[in-house]
């Protein structure tokens, strides 16, 4: 990576942040020693980048600073419109016409030379509208409960086939390459629990409100998971 471009991607980098980034985060980022951060923090300052932080802390770009429309690159285009395309086949239907509109925005402002990308894309997305809406129902109420955070009445068929019902905090949905998967904080079992959403029977959403923790959220959720998967891990590498 040249330097100008580093330079272009570091500012793009603090840009997208609102706590501070360490000399450290954006090294391993961007795949360079943190002196060179270091350098490249003062050089960006010395030519007017409002830059606030220092060495030892952190750094983050003034909120009042503002950089002109961004430019993408061809690989970036590719990613972008299969990112749109992969939404569009295995969201639900809002996200699906969210994803066309946004495909069309980023079409309307490319030159010529990177639209093309479209078209030449090798890069496709099957779109089975039927197995669509069988896999993403009830996605779009509990999207929006997420968003309120409003508590919610399930009826759902467990994997035993067994009906249950339960009042739920959700906090987020998890695509796993076919099925969404509802993370939830589940009264009944005062403990996460995870629901397909093609499982689901029936939903409603209360006008009972919750507030997430540190303790109760989707991070912290994904963090237990992560800590079970490297104890498996070192337990399965003991044993061989």
């Amino acid at each position: 990576m040249h330097r100008a471009e580093r330079l272009f991607q570091l500012t793009t980098l603090l840009r997208n942040r609102r706590t501070v980034l360490t000399a450290k985060q954006m090294s391993e980022h961007l795949r360079v020693s943190e002196r060179t951060i270091y350098r490249d923090i003062q050089s960006l300052s010395l030519s007017g980048v409002p830059i606030e932080g220092e060495a030892g802390v952190g750094y983050r770009l003034s909120h009042r600073y503002q950089l002109p429309p961004l430019m993408f690159d061809r690989e970036e285009v590719e990613a972008l419109l299969l990112g749109a395309r992969m939404v569009s086949s295995w969201g639900d239907t809002d996200m699906a016409i969210h994803a066309n509109q946004a495909i069309q925005k980023i079409l309307a402002v490319l030159p010529d030379h990177l639209r093309h990308s479209d078209e030449s894309l090798p890069l496709l997305v099957p779109n089975m509208e039927e197995v669509q809406k069988y896999y993403t129902a009830h996605s779009q109420p509990m999207r929006e409960a997420i968003r309120l955070r409003q508590r919610v009445a399930i009826d759902y068929v467990r994997a035993d086939e067994q009906q249950s019902s339960r009042t739920i905090e959700p906090l987020g949905l998890i695509f796993w390459g076919k099925v969404w998967t509802l993370v939830a904080w589940c009264h009944l079992r005062v403990d996460y629990r995870t629901f397909r959403l093609d499982r689901i029977q029936s939903v409603v959403v209360t006008d009972e409100t919750f507030e997430t923790s540190d303790n109760k959220s989707l991070k912290h959720f994904l963090n237990l998971m992560k800590e079970k998967y490297a104890e498996h891990e070192a337990t399965a590498a003991h044993q061989a």
